[in-house]
C-alpha cells in the first residue's frame, strides 16, 4: 500500500505540473506548479539558515541538540530532521503499533514572506501526548494518513520519548496541506501507546 500511495501522489503531482490536472489553491491566479516552486524556495531559505547533512547517518547515530544539523531523510528532499532528544533507540515502534505524538508547527512559506508566525499545534509546551496518534507504517487508514508520512519517518531511526524538529514539504505533510503547497517546520515528541 505504501508504494501505491507514493505512486499515486507522484502521478497527481506529475499530471498537475504538466497542466493536465487542475489543482485548486487558496492563492488566486497561481498554478500548482507555481505554488510548488514557492514551496521549494521557502524550504531552501529556511534550511540555508541551518547546517544540513544530505543523508541520515548509516549507523543511525545522530548529532543531537537544539543546534544539531538537519538531516535529509528521504531521496527527494521532502523531509529534513533535527534530533533534539534521541529518546530510547532500543524502544522504537514496530510496524502496526500505535504511536502518540504532540506537536507544534510553523508555516515556512509565511516565514519566508516575512510574516510574524506563531507555533500552533496540539501542545504548547510539548509536555503531554494528548490524543494525537498514528499507526506506525500505516499508509491507508485515514486516522494515520491525515498526518502524512513525514511525521512518522523519525520513528524509523530514533526511539520513543524523543523530540525532533522536522521540515516537511506538503507532499509528505498533513493531507489538507497538499493542494496549497505549504511546508511546515514541526517540533514533535513521540510517546508509546501506554504513555
Amino acid at each position: 500500500m505504501k508504494m501505491k500511495k507514493f505512486v499515486y501522489k507522484t502521478f497527481i503531482v506529475a499530471l498537475s505540473l504538466a497542466g493536465m490536472l487542475p489543482m485548486t489553491s487558496c492563492e488566486k491566479g497561481k498554478s500548482y506548479s507555481e505554488l510548488l516552486k514557492e514551496e521549494e524556495h521557502a524550504v531552501n531559505w529556511y534550511l540555508a539558515q541551518n547546517d544540513v547533512v544530505m543523508h541520515a547517518p548509516e549507523d543511525s547515530v545522530f548529532i543531537t541538540g537544539e543546534n544539531a544539523p538537519f538531516y535529509r531523510m528521504d531521496m527527494d528532499g521532502n523531509v529534513y530532521m533535527r534530533v533534539v532528544t534521541e529518546g530510547n533507540r532500543d524502544n522504537r515502534p514496530k510496524e502496526g503499533e500505535r504511536v502518540y505524538f504532540s506537536f507544534v508547527r510553523k508555516d515556512i512559506k509565511a516565514m519566508y514572506a516575512g510574516d510574524e508566525v506563531q507555533w500552533v499545534g496540539n501542545s504548547e509546551n510539548l509536555g503531554s501526548a494528548g490524543g494525537t496518534s498514528f499507526i506506525f507504517g500505516n499508509t491507508y487508514l485515514p486516522s494515520s494518513t491525515q498526518y502524512g508520512t513525514g511525521i512518522q519517518l523519525p520513528m524509523k531511526w530514533i526511539g520513543l520519548y524523543s523530540e525532533v524538529e522536522i521540515v516537511i514539504k506538503s507532499i509528505e505533510g498533513f493531507t489538507n496541506d497538499l493542494s496549497t503547497c505549504i511546508p511546515y517546520v514541526y517540533k514533535v515528541r513521540y510517546f508509546p501507546a501506554e504513555y
